[in-house]
């Protein structure tokens, strides 16, 4: 329905309506695609498309000839006690001019005729919060503002009768200020708190209730005045309901002149399962990423870095696409039990002023696991009914058994909806690589191995993308629509933003830095995706001053970096021994470039269109001088590669991988030791044993992969060998995949058998 809190307030659509009206145009579009390309009989299938799309456009009218905006909906205050709700809701009342309601004062002493301390004294802790559900489940009210008391959400029955006509705020405060509010107020005792219980351990105890609950969160400064929230809850309510403020936009698109139409925009959910746009450019934000303020980082310094993840996604992602509460079991399932570290992205000081952030703790061993261990779940989330899903990925070394993991963990009815296909350059990774991928396969998953390298690949699933004919073959024939998981995906980018801001909270907590102190990051880069989500830290508030790009030998965007020159031309991959930057067209540069000229689509058409015709193109001055204020780069030999792992390990016990090297290198040489340098260490040493034997002149190097790990972990190095990679090295062996030559149409034709096979 739609709702208005209060003239010249906050209504609009409501969550429900929106999610009918996303699904819709969604379902539409893929309708569209089918027949946009292909002349068809009608059959059953085609049937239900168009009923159920044109029955949910009818429904679409309906909701806006028949529903006025009025003012029917509360906004709800939650938090724990001394979070200021009270107080908060006033001020809240008085700006919108409508009636507030204290659940302590207004309902709960009026219904039992005594202080709410006297009741809980007579009748107990858990006979109380059973009296007090019963209180509010016999209240009603609309076009208000509710004040909870603090253990109201620990009583499911009341908290669903008041999230039926109320958006619920969580006032997330600072713990500390809290229990300094408490203690002004001489509380000493709360509801569910035994004798011996400290305050501390049951507020923390609590919070898991009001995470349950909550429709939008207002993330709470230390120190903040009740004037300074009460406007934060204004706003986050204004942005729950405007479901329109937040979407994406085409690399590529062209706005027409005085058109003031949106067609052609998408939410959130549309970005990810699309993965790339029809025009063949990627999603992008169509405003400005979300900032936080000082005070806000400061309040997630000593946080964990599962609630570091919940506070900034929940600013990316609008709740009509996901609601809060499922974002945030989705963030605790992927990051929950399947890293081998408690803190998923742990930084470690090297040495001087540099710190690596290691990002292989989780299950497949690199950095791709951050993201795709989230990314299905909100993929899954995000799918239309009556539709299947094949996910094409393109890999060169760790996507492929990163992808496959992620996907494998869905529940049975998302796997059976929701398959994968993994296409690898079948020479062009590493051995251990190339048995991870295989080993990675389940009822879900495929791998692929292809008789090219890795652009091969990308550009392949790109190109079958933007088949419409082939498209619209599948989706009509076998109800089945295409998507991706590589970082093109808008959904796989994001969360890799999160473990950039982490870091540097890190090295906050850790008394290394104070926060507002500049630092660099030098990161291995190969599709330009791990150092644009630190672009996007930055963007988010993160003092990142210089972001430092390391190419292997395969340097297309190092000389690019240096002169605006983007040249493929008569340039070779190189196999090295940092495989996944084996790249040579970074997909994820036409984000960043589009970013830095104000979003201007017709010159991002115009520029990959010329890389795609005349395998080069050049920018302006303007540009390179804007991307030379932020980014440096350079690269790495072979020979230095290998005497980095070594020196290093002399040096320190430490093993980097031949990535992590990479960067070490390019850091020594391009950053000045003025602050620190966070290097990203992508992925576990174990997973390229060969070329680390050969750097640590270990002579028993012919050996098989399970035999080199086994071998290395006998080394006592720093970091600690790999459980989970040592674990499947055995299993990995036996088993075999799919080989295919290096033709688009060939790869047709592996797509659609995979689809027969998993979903007819």
């Amino acid at each position: 329905m739609f709702t208005r809190l209060k003239p010249g307030g906050l209504g609009q659509k409501s969550e429900k309506t929106m999610l009918y009206f996303n699904r819709c145009q969604h379902l539409k579009q893929i309708t569209q695609r089918c027949f946009s390309s292909i002349h068809v009989k009608t059959n059953k299938y085609v049937q239900l498309i168009l009923s159920r799309t044109f029955a949910l456009a009818e429904l679409r009218k309906s909701w806006h000839s028949t529903h006025t905006l009025v003012g029917d909906k509360n906004i709800v205050l939650m938090g724990p006690p001394g979070a200021g709700k009270t107080t908060i809701g006033r001020i809240i009342g008085q700006k919108l001019g409508c009636c507030v309601i204290d659940v302590d004062n207004d309902i709960l002493e009026k219904t039992w005729n005594m202080s709410v301390s006297e009741k809980l004294q007579e009748v107990g802790n858990e006979q109380f919060l059973e009296e007090e559900g019963k209180a509010v489940l016999n209240f009603s009210a609309s076009g208000s503002v509710i004040s909870l008391t603090g253990s109201n959400p620990m009583h499911d029955a009341s908290m669903w009768h008041l999230k039926k006509n109320g958006i619920i705020v969580y006032l997330d405060v600072p713990l500390i200020d809290i229990i300094n509010r408490l203690k002004s107020m001489k509380i000493n005792r709360i509801v569910g708190q035994n004798f011996g219980t400290p305050m501390k351990d049951l507020l923390a105890f609590r919070r898991q209730y009001y995470k349950k609950w909550y429709d939008a969160r207002v993330f709470c400064e230390s120190g903040a005045s009740p004037e300074e929230v009460a406007d934060k809850v204004l706003n986050a309510v204004k942005r729950y309901q405007n479901v329109d403020s937040e979407t994406f936009i085409s690399t590529r698109h062209i706005w027409p002149k005085n058109c003031k139409q949106k067609n052609s925009t998408k939410f959130f959910s549309e970005a990810v399962i699309e993965g790339l746009a029809s025009d063949g450019g990627l999603f992008v934000p169509e405003k400005e990423f979300p900032k936080l303020s000082s005070g806000e980082w400061k309040g997630l310094v000593g946080a964990t870095y599962i609630e570091r993840a919940q506070i900034l996604l929940e600013k990316c992602i609008h709740p009509a696409d996901i609601p809060a509460a499922r974002l945030g079991e989705m963030i605790e399932t992927a990051y929950g039990k399947n890293f081998a570290c408690s803190r998923i992205a742990p930084v470690r000081h090297l040495s001087g002023n540099q710190f690596i952030l290691e990002l292989f703790h989780g299950p497949t061993g690199s950095f791709k696991d951050l993201s795709l261990q989230l990314m299905p779940h909100l993929f899954a989330h995000c799918i239309l009914p009556n539709c299947n899903y094949m996910i094409l990925v393109a890999t060169s070394g760790d996507t492929g058994s990163a992808v496959l993991n992620g996907f494998s963990h869905l529940n049975s009815n998302d796997k059976k909806r929701i398959a994968v296909v993994t296409f690898f350059p079948e020479n062009g990774v590493s051995d251990f690589q190339k048995a991870q991928i295989i080993g990675s396969q389940k009822e879900n998953g495929w791998a692929v191995g292809v008789k090219s390298d890795f652009d091969f690949c990308q550009t392949a699933v790109k190109r079958i993308f933007n088949d419409s004919d082939f498209t619209g073959f599948l989706t009509v024939e076998y109800g089945t629509v295409l998507s991706s998981a590589n970082s093109i995906n808008w959904g796989r980018l994001l969360p890799q933003v999160i473990y950039h801001a982490s870091a540097y909270l890190d090295l906050v907590s850790q008394g290394f830095i104070s926060f507002g102190s500049p630092v660099d990051v030098c990161i291995p880069t190969g599709n330009f995706g791990n150092i644009l989500a630190a672009v996007y830290a930055k963007l988010m508030g993160i003092p990142i001053r210089k972001f430092i790009c390391a190419s292997n030998q395969n340097h297309v965007l190092t000389d690019f970096i240096k002169t605006g020159h983007y040249d493929l031309r008569e340039r070779k991959l190189v196999q090295t021994f940092s495989p996944a930057i084996d790249i040579l067209k970074s997909s994820n540069l036409e984000r960043h470039l589009h970013l830095m000229a104000n979003k201007d689509g017709q010159l991002m058409t115009k520029l990959f269109n010329q890389l795609e015709d005349q395998c080069h193109f050049q920018i302006e001055k303007i540009l390179v001088e804007k991307l030379q204020q932020d980014f440096v780069a350079d690269w790495c030999s072979e020979e230095d590669c290998l005497a980095a792992i070594n020196s290093t390990y002399n040096a320190s016990g430490y093993i980097l991988d031949p990535h992590t090297a990479v960067a070490k290198v390019v850091a020594d040489r391009m950053q000045d030791k003025t602050c620190p340098v966070i290097v990203s260490s992508t992925a576990h040493y174990s997973k390229f044993s060969p070329a680390i034997m050969q750097a640590l002149k270990i002579k028993e190097i012919n050996q098989t992969s399970s035999s080199q790990l086994y071998l290395l972990s006998s080394y006592n190095a720093l970091p600690p060998p790999h459980g989970a990679l040592l674990e499947r090295t055995k299993q990995q062996e036996k088993m075999e995949c799919q080989v295919c030559s290096a033709d688009v149409n060939v790869l047709k034709s592996h797509v659609e058998r995979l689809i027969q096979k998993q979903f007819m």
